[in-house]
């Protein structure tokens, strides 16, 4: 009997059991990017309006990506490609001076990218849901995208003439306005909150399809369930290596790469 196969690489010797046919989604098109996005206006909440009156400037204290809007529409003169408006929804946090007060706000970015999704015409229906009809033929976008870098703040004495209606938030989602300890504050402002962002995202559009694919067994997992340990907190403490790189200084300064880039991004604001 041949040895069992396991999740990961697969030796060129392991022998396919059968070909199968699976359902999933494949990504047709794909692109990422590295947007640097300058004075974008942030929407304070109430209770920050005060110190944000008052403040001669403003430091970054932390930038979190709460939610990710899509929309996905056919260019009729280019057959298989599509637009996908995409619109990201920040908290971001910063400090106030001279009076060192921390105030937070919304802060909204929209962009628009252009992608291959091939074409569907197909309707799908399915047993599973409670809606009555069936799935649209536009294909599925997806976007992977983590907390931006918070790179540069500063306050305006005056309200940004050059923002539009459609810059200004009229209407705030419930799950982001349940972000914020306070409603947010989208009109009547004296002074203008700017912050510049670094974001890193991957957008991609997907299908359903159906692929022939190539199945070694049942997938069974072999780690038994570990529950919570009963050592006491002693022996648990003891099993942790002494930081020694906490008590001596490093001899040389760590490279600036991709690994830290947060560290210098937070360095250097």
């Amino acid at each position: 009997m041949a040895d069992k196969v396991l999740p990961g690489p697969v030796d060129s010797e392991a022998c396919i059991r059968e070909a199968v046919c699976v359902q999933t989604r494949k990504i047709f098109d794909s692109c990422r990017d590295s947007d640097c996005i300058e004075d974008l206006p942030v929407f304070p909440t109430t209770d920050s309006l005060p110190a944000l009156l008052c403040a001669s400037s403003i430091r970054p204290r932390g930038s979190e990506l709460l939610h990710v809007g899509l929309h996905v529409e056919e260019i009729s003169f280019n057959r298989g490609f599509y637009t996908v408006d995409v619109r990201y929804y920040y908290k971001i946090r910063g400090e106030a001076y001279p009076s060192a007060l921390p105030v937070e706000g919304l802060a909204v970015f929209d962009k628009r990218v252009i992608l291959f999704g091939s074409e569907g015409s197909a309707k799908q229906f399915s047993s599973v849901g409670n809606d009555c009809g069936s799935t649209s033929g536009l294909p599925v976008a997806v976007v992977d995208a983590v907390d931006p870098i918070a790179l540069r703040m500063a306050i305006c004495d005056a309200p940004l003439p050059q923002l539009t209606q459609e810059d200004i938030p009229t209407e705030i989602p419930e799950a982001i306005a349940a972000a914020f300890s306070c409603p947010v504050e989208t009109c009547g402002q004296t002074r203008t909150w700017l912050v510049s962002l670094g974001q890193f995202s991957i957008v991609r559009l997907e299908r359903n399809v159906q692929l022939l694919m190539p199945c070694y067994d049942y997938c069974m997992p072999e780690k038994e369930c570990v529950g919570s340990p009963e050592d006491d907190p002693c022996t648990l403490f003891g099993r942790i290596r002494f930081p020694i790189e906490e008590f001596y200084p490093p001899d040389e300064c760590p490279p600036c790469d991709a690994a830290n880039y947060r560290e210098v991004a937070q360095a250097l604001s």
